[in-house]
């Protein structure tokens, strides 16, 4: 029997947990057996407004505290994070499906690191001194004030508190919105913030769909947008805050290939191709699902990928040994299932996997084998679409020149990676990739205290590192005159 999650509330606003039954109703599954595991409401607009209000009152307080004292709240929310790690990570693996040897490592965990990061960085952010010469000038950086935030549903936890941690560290309040697949371990974050000492108002939760996230992006108290969704969101985001002049930024989609060069070390340049198709089911936005490989070692990469892509165990995802689990939903499951057809009609050589096996006792889980298709070209849809699923194309090349062109023919620039011992060729084949996250000689290792983002139609902006700290605040310029006012009047 699943232990019981139901939420004490669908929002938390305030501080507190309210509820809006004139919202329709949400309905968490399990993905692995289908089963209901959680009920909430869609917040309504009045639910929103109450939110936005309760955000307002707060942050006027909580910008007016030093960085260190937002810092010190921020890392004793880690700490609690990593104390209940387990606890949460058996809730993310319930709501996303993902198993818990992953939700273990990738989740909480990474979102108090996050925590802990932009805890410790509160304290420094500042503006310059600029002298002019007998007269000065200085910044100031100041919050924006109140952050709409809208999460995914891959990564639950860690995508709140991405967007959360630098947000508070610089002195905003947030109403966050996840999504209405995984609604429940944000109501959990905010728990804990506020047991760390973040005052009651400053992170918010609000429960919706789309029609949710459209009235907090067009709520005038919102001052910017932080999105983590699809391109096709993304547009309607972005458009609808520049109607009102918002701050925004989005991480959006991505169809990013990852290059295997004849010297790499063959047996990390498969894994780090199984990690960027196969960890969370291949439900990640980064993934490397275009995977060039040199013509002089292409069946030596496929033998051996075929062969380790064959052991990965799927199952139960509450059982530590199982590696991968389920798909979202069942809708997912017959997306990513079209998509493997839509392979097998335009040619390309079905390898290993393609089917959606039937798991005694998850009979209604939403399962898909690890699947990998070789001989892919360029102008397939499986080489072309995002399929957000455990779904690998293999494409041969010859030449950097050629694979770099090939690579970058796409709309999306997310993050490319590289696999080579030649570390003048990564450098360069990295310089003429356009993306915005790469990796050499490794694949979806994402740090607090580097940049995340796209570019093209893969968002805009930054999460993470320092350079968040410029989305999250505006400056304010002071001239400072030392002498007289000469006025020619």
């Amino acid at each position: 029997m699943l232990p019981d999650v139901q939420p004490r509330g669908s929002h938390f606003i305030g501080g507190a947990y309210v509820d809006a039954p004139g919202g329709g109703e949400i309905t968490s599954l399990y993905p692995a057996t289908g089963e209901v595991i959680a009920r909430v409401h869609a917040a309504t607009s009045a639910t929103v407004d109450q939110a936005v209000d309760a955000a307002l009152e707060a942050q006027r307080a909580w910008g007016r505290k030093s960085g260190a004292e937002r810092g010190r709240v921020l890392r004793r929310a880690a700490d609690l994070l990593r104390d209940r790690n387990r606890a949460l990570s058996q809730l993310e693996t319930m709501d996303t499906g993902k198993p818990i040897s992953e939700t273990l490592v990738a989740d909480a965990a990474s979102g108090a690191d996050c925590l802990d990061y932009f805890g410790g960085l509160a304290a420094s952010i500042a503006g310059e001194q600029i002298d002019l010469g007998g007269s000065f000038a200085y910044t100031r950086r100041e919050p924006l004030g109140v952050v709409g935030a809208i999460g995914a549903w891959n990564y639950p936890i860690q995508i709140a508190c991405w967007k959360a941690a630098p947000a508070l560290a610089c002195g905003n309040a947030v109403v966050f919105k996840p999504s209405e697949l995984t609604p429940l371990s944000a109501l959990h974050l905010a728990e804990i913030l506020l047991e760390a000492g973040l005052p009651p108002g400053v992170f918010n939760v609000v429960q919706g769909r789309g029609e949710t996230g459209r009235v907090l992006v067009e709520h005038p108290g919102i001052a910017k947008i932080s999105l983590t969704g699809s391109v096709p969101t993304g547009k309607a985001v972005m458009a609808a805050a520049g109607a009102g002049i918002k701050h925004v930024t989005m991480e959006l989609g991505g169809k990013s290939p990852l290059i295997v060069f004849d010297d790499a070390d063959l047996d990390s340049a498969v894994g780090g191709a199984m990690l960027g198709n196969f960890y969370s089911a291949g439900q990640i936005c980064s993934n490397g699902t275009r995977v060039f490989v040199q013509r002089r070692v292409y069946a030596a990469f496929l033998d051996r990928l075929t062969r380790r892509t064959d052991a990965i165990r799927l199952g139960d995802p509450l059982d530590q040994a199982t590696q991968m689990g389920p798909l979202i939903s069942e809708q997912q499951r017959v997306k990513v299932l079209s998509y493997i057809e839509a392979g097998r009609q335009e040619g390309a050589r079905l390898v290993i996997g393609g089917e959606a096996p039937s798991l005694p006792g998850f009979e209604k889980g939403s399962f898909v084998r690890p699947t990998i298709f070789a001989d892919v070209q360029d102008g397939m849809r499986i080489a072309r679409e995002e399929i957000f699923g455990p779904v690998m194309s293999v494409l041969v090349f010859d030449h950097e020149d050629e694979v770099v062109e090939r690579a970058n023919d796409t709309e999306f620039g997310l993050a490319a990676g590289v696999f080579t011992k030649d570390i003048q060729r990564a450098h360069r084949t990295i310089a003429n990739l356009q993306a915005g996250t790469c990796w050499i000689n490794a694949y979806n290792l994402t740090p607090v205290e580097v940049p995340f983002g796209g570019v093209k139609r893969s968002g805009v902006g930054r999460e993470n590192s320092r350079a968040a700290i410029d989305h999250y605040t505006r400056l304010k310029s002071v001239y400072v005159e030392m002498g007289d006012v000469d006025a020619p009047f």
